[in-house]
C-alpha cells in the first residue's frame, strides 16, 4: 500500500513541483532525501493537522467542520509521508544487507553498537505500520465523512 501511494503521491509532487523525483536503481537517487520545500511542507502538514484537532472543542459547528477536513488531510499528508519514509529507510537496510555489513565492519565497539541498534531497529520497528494504519484510517474517514456530508446537504 506505501508503494502505491507513494508512488501516486511523489509524481504528482514531481509533475508540479519538479523538485521530486522517483525512486529508480541509482542509489544517489534512493537515498535523496527530497527538497527543502516538500520536507517543510510534510512537517508544517503535521503541525497544522494537530492544531486543526486540538482547537475543536473551542470552535462552533462550522469551524468545528472545517478545522475537522483541515486536519485529517493534513494527517493523511503526514503519516502517507511518514510511512514512506520508515519503509524506504527499512528498504534500503535489506536491500544492502546493512545489518551484516556494519557487523563485518571496523568500526569500534560503542560505535558498532549505536549503528547495528539504529540500523536493526529501522528493520524491526512498527511505526511504519502505525503511520500506515493512521493514514489509512484517515483516508476512510476523509471519504466516509464526504459521503454523510453529501448525503445530507445535497
Amino acid at each position: 500500500m506505501p508503494t502505491f501511494i507513494s508512488l501516486f503521491f511523489y509524481g504528482i509532487m514531481n509533475k508540479h513541483l519538479g523538485t521530486m523525483q522517483l525512486e529508480n536503481h541509482n542509489i544517489a537517487k534512493r537515498i535523496h532525501p527530497g527538497s527543502q520545500f516538500l520536507r517543510l511542507f510534510f512537517f508544517l502538514a503535521g503541525i497544522i493537522a494537530t492544531i486543526a484537532y486540538r482547537i475543536i472543542f473551542l470552535l462552533n459547528p462550522f469551524w468545528v467542520k472545517i478545522a475537522w477536513y483541515i486536519g485529517t488531510v493534513g494527517f493523511i499528508l503526514y503519516f502517507w509521508h511518514r510511512s514512506y519514509i520508515e519503509t524506504k529507510r527499512a528498504k534500503l537496510v535489506r536491500d544492502y544487507d546493512l545489518v551484516n555489513v556494519i557487523e563485518k565492519s571496523d568500526v569500534q565497539n560503542d560505535e558498532k553498537l549505536v549503528l547495528s541498534y539504529l540500523i536493526k531497529t529501522s528493520l524491526t520497528s512498527k511505526a511504519r505500520f502505525n503511520s500506515a494504519f493512521i493514514l489509512i484510517v484517515s483516508f476512510i474517514a476523509l471519504l466516509a465523512s464526504i459521503a454523510i456530508d453529501i448525503h445530507f446537504h445535497f
